[in-house]
């Protein structure tokens, strides 16, 4: 790990003005390009202290061993060399979309003699005309079977046209009018070129002047009695008008516009474009990253708009580009915005929609990038060589004898010291088995300590997977159990399936037909895991090991992970074991870390809503749920409720005279909820609700 500080600049070395710069490592390669309108104050902040940097900053420096820097005249300059030497050196710091050149395009050939239609993928050429991406090169065909019979335009390839030449005889489109077939003379090379070109100003969406004119030789050729050529002229129209409709108008202007949404997590981001063109959506891609670097929406934006127009030009940059965040600095924007223009030849508007069709299409994109993202995410965690490499990753990294083929890992809740509660889930073969989760109340001491509490959850944990063990007879005569193991412990072992305070209930807070053994008896923590992951650094795996330690648990791993540092934390070590940023044990190792974060906090909310709806009522022997909203409908609050005599109380229909004196009693005992304040006006609000904090 290098010292930033060996290879700093010296002071007064860096120019005040706009340019681009590179790290390299120890072996000279790049590993990260960045640009900036001003190098000294960027590169400054590189070599501050480590602890204030970004976690991904900070590997970022201490990987490298140099730097150096380009001074450019404009933003503008810097955004294109930026580009340039991304694309050349490929740094592993820099934020790289999954390339997207398997996408099919619709492509007309017009730098041929002979222009042809045809599906093509791969690096766009010059002199072709592009239209998409499309999903899928069967919706392509589709729209050009279509549209050949009004736009008959070459389709084949140069092998099929030079035969048909030295034959004298066209290929079968030729025969049945989806050809003009050029290659025996039907039709002159600039008749065939105009045919090209009406094709293209079609597919660009210019179709309403083409249909109206259609219309108009119809109308024609049908006053002139001329019936077949009014008959196929209604067809042409017909055809055009269904491939208008495989793509609906989304913005009514005939907008020529490109709408890009982002969806992002800590670790990975997804990017979805649709390129609309004449209002109409022609077409869409998407991307999938890791965020290798500190990045926000904004520079995430950023990094698609020259990824996506670094080597376009010409009407391939759309007039407005729509985006859902750009950069705070309004000077970065606007270079942005020239490069944009300078790449289309024309001004460019790049903007966030605030209103209208626009924004409600852009809200469309993003949640088609948020559904990407999830599909990504399930793909990669459901395949299967990928969960065993990952692993087999875990297992190298820890040295353990074997893969750790169950997992289980564990994170603590709270809010502000209150409601202090934990949970466990458990992956198996890489994949998660909700119903062995399993969730805790701390209740061996007061307030905030996430230290302890994970001490106190790994221990109540491994004393039951040791009763349990000792229960089945899996302990020998010559065996002992730990000293201050309890199986009949209340707290960890009491028979209280289905109320999820004690750590015995799953994801839905019952035990399930799985969980039961012979007798029927729940199996609490019947199998010991491979691995223990906890929610943390070093204290946190330190308390686990400890409880482990005490309660003679010596063939179970520990490690930790410490949210946004993404290292892994191992006992007895000062160093953690950094694991690469694209390995797929880390990424499994923080999935299951997020699952535990996911389950505990949902939990710690269930408790506190619970206890913040908890009323006196709760208390009356006898009184269920639906007597209890009986009484709140016939007196419209708890606080009405307390001021009715017991006679009153008898009046609501199913309640008898003990009940209500019962409710009298437990309305009487309980203190008054204190008046609640509305903060805006500093009025006390009368209590009309149907339940307090008493």
């Amino acid at each position: 790990m290098a010292d930033p500080s060996s290879y700093r600049p010296k002071p007064g070395q860096i120019p005040d003005s706009p340019g681009v710069y590179k790290f390299r490592d120890d072996h000279r390669r790049v590993i990260y390009v960045g640009k900036a309108k001003s190098l000294r104050p960027r590169l400054s902040s590189y070599f501050q202290d480590l602890a204030n940097l970004h976690p991904r900053t900070r590997t970022m420096v201490t990987t490298a061993a140099s730097v150096e820097w380009t001074v450019v005249s404009t933003e503008v300059e810097a955004l294109q060399l930026e580009y340039s030497w991304i694309k050349e050196y490929d740094p592993r710091f820099n934020v790289k979309y999954r390339d997207d050149k398997s996408y099919p395009y619709l492509a007309v050939t017009l730098n041929e003699d002979f222009p042809r239609v045809q599906v093509m993928r791969g690096a766009k050429k010059k002199g072709v005309r592009y239209f998409g991406p499309y999903g899928h090169a069967w919706a392509i065909r589709e729209t050009v079977d279509l549209m050949l019979r009004v736009f008959p335009v070459r389709t084949c390839s140069a092998g099929v046209f030079k035969n048909a030449e030295r034959t004298g005889r066209p290929c079968l489109l030729g025969y049945i009018g989806k050809c003009s077939a050029p290659c025996v003379g039907r039709v002159t090379p600039d008749e065939h070129r105009q045919l090209a070109e009406d094709f293209c100003d079609f597919m660009a969406g210019r179709t309403g002047a083409y249909i109206r004119r259609l219309e108009q030789r119809m109308a024609i050729a049908a006053e002139d009695m001329e019936y077949e050529k009014a008959g196929r002229l209604r067809d042409d129209i017909g055809a055009l008008r269904r491939a208008m409709e495989k793509s609906a108008v989304v913005l009514a202007d005939a907008t020529d516009a490109d709408l890009i949404a982002v969806a992002e997590d800590e670790l990975e981001a997804a990017v979805q474009i649709f390129h609309v063109r004449g209002g109409r959506v022609r077409g869409q891609r998407g991307w999938v990253t890791d965020k290798v670097e500190a990045v926000d929406t904004a520079g995430l934006v950023e990094h698609a708009l020259t990824q996506l127009y670094g080597e376009e030009i010409g009407d391939s940059v759309p007039k407005e580009v729509l985006v859902p965040a750009l950069p705070e600095d309004p000077m970065a924007t606007e270079a942005l915005g020239q490069w944009l223009s300078e790449r289309r030849g024309s001004q460019v508007s790049l903007r966030i929609p605030q209103r209208g069709d626009k924004k409600d299409l852009m809200a469309t994109v993003g949640r088609n990038a948020q559904q990407s993202l999830v599909l990504h995410k399930t793909k990669r965690a459901s395949d299967l060589t990928t969960r065993s490499r990952a692993l087999e990753e875990i297992a190298g990294a820890l040295g353990l004898d074997s893969v750790p083929l169950r997992i289980e890992c564990f994170d603590i809740s709270h809010l502000q010291g209150d409601d202090v509660v934990a949970s466990m889930v458990v992956f198996e073969d890489g994949l998660a088995r909700k119903g062995e989760y399993r969730r805790f109340q701390i209740k061996g001491f007061e307030g905030q300590d996430d230290v302890r509490s994970m001490h106190e959850v790994i221990s109540r944990r491994f004393k039951r997977y040791l009763a349990e063990k000792e229960r089945t007879g899996e302990w020998t005569e010559e065996e002992e159990g730990p000293a201050d193991q309890d199986p009949t412990s209340p707290t960890d072992n009491a028979g209280n399936a289905g109320n999820g305070d004690n750590g015995d209930t799953g994801e839905n807070g019952r035990s399930g037909p799985s969980l039961k053994d012979d007798d029927g008896r729940p199996k609490r923590f019947a199998y010991p895991p491979q691995l223990v992951v906890v929610d943390g650094g070093q204290p946190q795996v330190a308390a686990a090991k400890r409880a482990m330690d005490e309660l003679g648990i010596d063939d179970v791993a520990v490690c930790g992970l410490a949210k946004r540092l993404e290292e892994v934390w191992v006992p007895d070590d000062d160093d953690p074991v950094v694991l690469p940023r694209s390995s797929e044990g880390l990424y499994l190792l923080q999935r299951v870390r997020d699952e535990a974060h996911r389950f505990a906090i949902t939990y710690q909310r269930a408790k506190r809503a619970k206890r913040i709806r908890t009323s006196p009522l709760d208390d009356v022997p006898g009184l269920g749920e639906t007597r209890k909203q009986a009484l709140i409908k016939h007196f419209g609050s708890v606080k009405k409720l307390r001021q009715a005599t017991i006679e009153q109380i008898c009046e609501v229909p199913g309640l008898g005279r003990k009940t209500a004196e019962s409710v009298a009693v437990a309305l009487a005992q309980a203190a008054p909820a204190a008046p609640a304040v509305n903060t805006a006006t500093g009025e006390i609000m009368e209590d009309d609700g149907g339940s307090t904090h008493d």
